[in-house]
C-alpha cells in the first residue's frame, strides 16, 4: 500500500527527518565546502609555488650566461630546497652540471648528476642526468662505473640511440671492440632521420673495420 501524505504531513516528515539527520548533512556540506576552500587554496598554492620555481630558474640562466656561477648558486639551492619535486629543479641541476663542467669542476659535475638520478622529476630528467654522468665518468677513465650507471637505468624509451653510443664508447675504451661495434650499430639502428651525428657513428664504426649496415 502506497502511503500519501497531504501537504502538512510531508512538512512534517520533513522536520522529523531534518531533526534526527540535520546535524549530519550540515557536517557534510563543511566537509563539502571546506574540501573546496582546501582545494582551491591548495590550487593557489601550486601556482605561486611553481611561478617562484621558474622564477628561480630563469635568473639562473640569466647568471650563467653572465658567468656569475657562484652567484647562480643561490638560485639553484633554493630550487634544490624548496622545490625538489619541480621539473625545474632537475632541469637547473643538469645546467648547473654543464657550467661546472665548462670550468673543470668534474667532480662537482657529477655530484650534481647524481643528485638528478636520484631525484629526478619528471622520470626522462633521470634517463637524461644517468646518460651525462656515464660521459663524464667515462672521461674521467672511470670506465667501469660509467658502464654500471648506464645499465642501471631501467627504461631509456626515446634514449635508445644516445645510450647505446655511450655504452659503445665504454667499450672501445676497455678495448671491446667487437661488443663496441655492435653497440654503435645499435646506436645508428636507433637514431631517428634526421636526428643526431649519423656521420659520427659511421666514421666510429669505420674506423674500426666495420661493415656499417644503413639499413
Amino acid at each position: 500500500m502506497v502511503d500519501i501524505y497531504d501537504s502538512h504531513e510531508q512538512g512534517e516528515v520533513v522536520k522529523k527527518w531534518l531533526q534526527e539527520n540535520g546535524s549530519a548533512i550540515v557536517m557534510g556540506l563543511v566537509i563539502a565546502f571546506g574540501g573546496l576552500f582546501g582545494f582551491k587554496q591548495w590550487q593557489s598554492w601550486q601556482d605561486t609555488n611553481r611561478q617562484q620555481a621558474s622564477y628561480e630558474y630563469e635568473v639562473m640562466g640569466e647568471l650563467l650566461a653572465a658567468n656569475q656561477l657562484d652567484a647562480a648558486m643561490a638560485n639553484f639551492q633554493t630550487l634544490r630546497d624548496e622545490h625538489k619535486k619541480s621539473p625545474y629543479a632537475s632541469m637547473a641541476a643538469l645546467q648547473m652540471a654543464r657550467a661546472r663542467m665548462e670550468v673543470n669542476q668534474a667532480d662537482l659535475a657529477i655530484g650534481l648528476y647524481e643528485y638528478v638520478v636520484e631525484n629526478g622529476y619528471p622520470k626522462a630528467m633521470k634517463v637524461v642526468a644517468r646518460e651525462r654522468l656515464a660521459r663524464v665518468l667515462l672521461d674521467q677513465g672511470q670506465a667501469e662505473q660509467a658502464l654500471e650507471i648506464l645499465n642501471g637505468a631501467e627504461d631509456v624509451s626515446g634514449f635508445e640511440a644516445r645510450y647505446a653510443e655511450v655504452r659503445g664508447d665504454i667499450l672501445f675504451s676497455q678495448g671491446r671492440i667487437d661488443e663496441a661495434i655492435v653497440a654503435y650499430q645499435e646506436s645508428l639502428d636507433a637514431l631517428e632521420e634526421g636526428a643526431g651525428d649519423r656521420g659520427k657513428l659511421v666514421m666510429k664504426l669505420e674506423s674500426m673495420g666495420a661493415t656499417v649496415n644503413e639499413s
